[in-house]
């Protein structure tokens, strides 16, 4: 006969009531964490998808020579591609453009965005769109933030804690003149 509430420690081994519960609470971290995970991971691969339109459509600008015949500046250029990039905030747009007179010429090598101390941009950016028939490569990207913390699984691919997103365009300019 058992006294008091000093429970039996057999019988508590003994009982099975609550491992299910126990066994779902230990598996749904993980699960959910899986799910939050790739719930992020589509959105970035939408907003990338996204940029590599907006950065195609802002290409044609240049490609077609309407960028050049107006005198477009970088700052107006950015603007063309920020209202090809409704999605995205415009401030956090940046637009690399630059040409050579054939595709050997053409730096393809990674840009790598620079950062102050509080996480901003402080990288300067090239605006040479060419001329008619020069080759150009355009870059656009955008610092796409991530959360999640832990859950995040490494997808922030930058110091500040962001997805560098590039949207890329190589193409050779027409004969517009």
């Amino acid at each position: 006969m058992r006294t008091g509430l000093k429970p039996n420690v057999l019988e508590m081994l003994r009982d099975t009531g609550a491992a299910t519960a126990l066994e779902f609470a230990i598996l749904s971290i993980p699960l959910i964490a899986l799910i939050l995970f790739s719930l992020q991971l589509a959105i970035v691969s939408f907003y990338d998808q996204a940029l590599q339109t907006a950065a195609e459509q802002a290409a044609r600008q240049l490609m077609t020579g309407s960028a050049q015949d107006s005198s477009l500046s970088q700052s107006q250029f950015k603007n063309v591609v920020c209202a090809k990039a409704s999605l995205f905030t415009c401030s956090g747009l940046m637009v690399d453009v630059q040409s050579a007179s054939a595709f050997s010429q053409i730096d393809t090598s990674s840009l790598a965005p620079t950062y102050n101390s509080s996480g901003a941009v402080t990288s300067s950016w090239n605006y040479s769109p060419g001329a008619a028939g020069d080759i150009v490569i355009m870059r656009v990207m955008y610092g796409w933030p991530i959360v999640g913390g832990p859950f995040a699984f490494g997808l922030a691919n930058q110091p500040n804690g962001t997805f560098l997103m590039v949207a890329t365009a190589v193409f050779k300019n027409e004969p517009y003149q």
